[in-house]
């Protein structure tokens, strides 16, 4: 009997988590692909070409005063990682090229050294596994260095019958997105992350960043082939799995302290955590205190839109046991849906609640 095309995801997953685990990320073990991957980036300057659209540099980090609170910048060695292949593949940036054809009038060849020598801006964007559960670790922010994708498509001129970008990546992973998501959103070709060159396990020596969309049609990750096509041709990898094709990313909130099934200390307690809701911003997080009235949290620093913001509240709790449960507003003064889903097929929906002993 085959199995149910959900639970094919879930094993997956299941596989991923069996891995090597560093910091609430996922990676798969291969010490000696990764150390050969490493040798491969020091090949190339250390430093990243100078960015030609850099950001302001990121305000004092709230998480610094706040135990347990995700940071605002997810490290490089943190992040966390999903792949369907073994880990990540040896590529070398010498004679690695990106090339973008299918329904385009003018097909075309970018090498290593082509995307280094444009124009660079930096991005901040938080990206979600779509198989992330309510309260999960599978989402992360970072601040991304790269290209335009908008400009290399525009170059490549596709014609009016494609309506979806198709990229695939060394390892044979492929995910595609609608091809009127480039709306100037700044999706980009990722060389960059957090300062440094792109690491391997992140998709080295490119990837794909699209903001507001759920990492298995967009972040491809060692990309390599770019096809302008339709969806009724060609279909991304999870995709033929029965997963949505269409994949913005849910408003989400999370909270980080305290933990579930936790003991605390009693008296004045940091209730803290982490809210997203690409593309239109957190405006504000709310938090129910043993299902009293809804409390507003304060704010951490918003970066953009389509990154994360850090939230907390003080409050004081008697002995005994209690619940926590956080919700977030977007720009547009919609709440988080309250209503439950499971990940299959667009991505998991509810409120995190979290219940604990004073």
């Amino acid at each position: 009997m085959a199995k149910p095309k959900d639970q094919s995801r879930r094993d997956f997953f299941k596989f991923a988590a069996g891995a090597l685990v560093i910091g609430g990320g996922v990676f798969f073990a291969g010490t000696l692909g990764h150390t050969r991957t490493i040798k491969q980036i020091q090949k190339v300057a250390q430093k990243l070409p100078k960015v030609f659209k850099r950001l302001p540099p990121l305000p004092v980090d709230p998480a610094v005063k706040i135990n347990g609170l995700s940071p605002l910048i997810s490290p490089n060695k943190s992040f966390f990682q999903i792949d369907t292949g073994g880990g990540a593949p040896i590529i070398d940036p010498d004679t690695w090229t990106l090339k973008i054809d299918g329904m385009v009038k003018n097909p075309i060849t970018v090498t290593y050294k082509d995307l280094l020598s444009r124009p660079l801006f930096e991005l901040d964007n938080t990206l979600s596994c779509v198989s992330n559960p309510v309260g999960g670790l599978l989402v992360g922010n970072a601040r991304w260095i790269g290209v335009r994708l908008d400009d290399l498509i525009r170059e490549a001129m596709p014609t009016a019958r494609a309506d979806q970008v198709l990229a695939s990546s060394d390892d044979g992973f492929g995910a595609g997105f609608p091809l009127s998501v480039l709306d100037g959103r700044d999706a980009m070709i990722a060389i960059g992350m957090n300062g440094e060159v792109l690491p391997g396990k992140h998709g080295y020596p490119a990837r794909l960043i699209v903001p507001g969309l759920y990492g298995y049609v967009s972040a491809t990750k060692w990309v390599t082939h770019i096809e302008l096509t339709r969806f009724d041709i060609k279909q991304g990898y999870w995709i033929s799995q029965g997963w949505s094709a269409l994949a913005p990313i849910k408003m989400g909130s999370r909270i980080d302290v305290p933990q579930q099934g936790s003991q605390i200390a009693g008296g004045k307690t940091t209730i803290a955590g982490v809210a997203w809701a690409p593309d239109d911003g957190v405006s504000a997080v709310e938090v129910q205190v043993d299902n009293g009235e809804w409390v507003t949290a304060s704010l951490g620093p918003e970066l953009a839109a389509t990154s994360w913001r850090q939230w907390w509240l003080e409050t004081d709790f008697n002995s005994g046991n209690h619940g926590v449960t956080v919700r977030a507003r977007n720009s547009r003064g919609e709440v988080q849906t309250q209503t439950p889903a499971d990940v299959l097929p667009n991505g998991a929906q509810g409120w995190h609640s979290v219940n604990f002993s004073v």
